[in-house]
């Protein structure tokens, strides 16, 4: 069992950053894939990064790319979502989510965990 807790969403202005923080408990972290999802009001939870188990594979949407950073550090369970020039259209829950595998995808139907997600939201 692995429980995921976020941590740094907020309320900020459009072109701000913000880093996201996913807190995993256990001693298998380094077995897992990890990813962050987001849901925007009235849409479905769409995938937004994700990185492998070493963290030598990301993963990103087009739409943060070259604006968002997925990172990891294995010795503290935690992974990290760096987001720059931040839109209006980020606004949305953003969710942490374990893969029991060393690859990554972007399917939210295979993640084996979740946690309870954090409030992003970008004023423009």
């Amino acid at each position: 069992q692995v429980q995921l807790v976020e941590s740094g969403g907020g309320l900020v202005q459009a072109g701000d950053s913000l880093t996201l923080t996913c807190t995993a408990s256990g001693r298998t972290f380094v077995s897992y894939a990890m990813s962050w999802f987001r849901r925007a009001p009235g849409e479905e939870r769409k995938f937004v990064a994700g990185i492998n188990w070493n963290g030598d594979t990301t993963l990103y949407e087009d739409s943060v790319k070259g604006r968002f950073t997925i990172s990891r550090d294995n010795a503290k369970n935690t992974v990290y979502l760096r987001m720059n020039a931040l839109k209006p259209e980020d606004t949305a829950v953003y969710y942490c989510a374990a893969l029991l595998s060393i690859y990554v995808v972007r399917g939210a139907d295979d993640y084996d965990y979740w946690g309870q997600g954090t409030q992003v939201t970008v004023s423009s």
